[in-house]
């Protein structure tokens, strides 16, 4: 397995480490509820260096990306900016989601998913006027997330205050050596650190001296499924498309810019859709690819489990195209139905529940 320039740490923190998409990531460094209720209530931090930052740059580098993007990084104009959007292949089925940043006009840094990483280079290398490709192996990651996250960095990394403080949600900026953005996955504010790969390990260590708490892939699950965002490979896939999976407001129809994908879509109108599932009874976890029955015909939870905030199970779950928030539906648990209330994500936000009547 791969391992990032953080592996020391986790190994040293008694870390439970597993395989995830062919890199060795901590899963908990001892109780996963602590961590994810950290991110919550106080401020926690992940190493996502496993996922990759490419810079694309050339003249033609806007042009290419509204080409090769769902949405429309025109709407990108103020340097630092950044978008979510989807890439599709031809029949409108998700290749992978991605943040772009708008550093200046000849250059654009997109992070993707670990899993899709070496497929997300191939496709954009094969489409045609490709900018020049630099993948950024050289950066370590860090996300600080939860509502003291932002304090407790300035603390750890009082260089970053200047050029970060004036920082608007969904902007980056540089800041020294190292690239702050005020994104994140979990539905905290936070800021995520790119670092050179050789200062990753004094970082995460004076982030921690500031009482930024260590977390794993088990709180980032728990907490984004919470926040009610994707997960590429559960929640959608080559399979579907983003108008089935609760990102149509991260595609870009209008006007006549055309994108890779663009015509399925519109010859293609959904049949389903993303909606949120909260389990009102007892007798069961909600997972993944348990079967849901809603008035309109069956569906499928796509990614589901344990919402510490709420105490209680939660799941995405793609359903008929007109189940309606506020309706009934039943899930199969080990051969036995389930009530659950259909609602819109999220679940929880800025650590309030969202549906606090269920």
């Amino acid at each position: 397995m791969q391992r990032t320039p953080l592996h020391p740490v986790h190994r040293a923190a008694g870390a439970r480490l597993v395989d995830f998409a062919g890199w060795e990531m901590p899963l908990h460094y001892g109780s996963q509820t602590e961590e994810h209720h950290a991110v919550r209530r106080d401020a926690g931090m992940f190493d996502t260096s496993h996922m990759l930052a490419i810079d694309l740059e050339g003249a033609g580098t806007r042009a290419f990306l509204r080409r090769a993007l769902a949405n429309d990084v025109a709407r990108l104009s103020s340097p630092g900016k950044a978008l979510y959007s989807c890439v599709l292949r031809e029949d409108g089925g998700v290749l992978d989601d991605l943040i772009v940043y708008f550093l200046r006009e000849d250059l654009f840094r997109v992070v993707v998913n670990a899993a899709t990483a070496e497929k997300d280079l191939a496709w954009l290398a094969g489409l045609p006027a490709c900018p020049a490709r630099r993948p950024r192996r050289d950066l370590a990651m860090i996300a600080v997330q939860g509502p003291d996250a932002r304090a407790k960095t300035w603390q750890a990394l009082p260089g970053l205050k200047e050029a970060s403080e004036l920082l608007g949600v969904f902007f980056g900026a540089q800041a020294g050596e190292i690239f702050v953005a005020r994104t994140g996955y979990t539905g905290e504010d936070g800021f995520e650190l790119l670092v050179p790969a050789a200062q990753a390990v004094e970082t995460w260590q004076r982030l921690a001296g500031a009482g930024v708490r260590p977390c794993g892939l088990g709180a980032r699950d728990t907490l984004r499924l919470e926040a009610g965002m994707n997960l590429y490979g559960q929640d959608m896939d080559e399979s579907v498309t983003p108008l089935e999976s609760g990102l149509g407001w991260t595609v870009a129809l209008e006007g006549d810019r055309d994108f890779v994908g663009k015509a399925a879509l519109r010859a293609r109108p959904p049949a389903r859709k993303l909606v949120g599932l909260v389990m009102t009874g007892r007798g069961g976890v909600l997972r993944g690819h348990q079967k849901v029955r809603t008035a309109l015909g069956d569906g499928e939870i796509t990614s589901g489990g344990y919402s510490p905030t709420l105490e209680r199970s939660i799941a995405l779950a793609r359903v008929p195209i007109g189940a309606a928030p506020g309706t009934s539906a039943q899930v199969e648990i080990r051969d036995k139905w389930h009530a659950v209330r259909i609602v819109k994500p999220p679940f929880v936000r800025h650590g309030k529940p969202l549906h606090p009547d269920l």
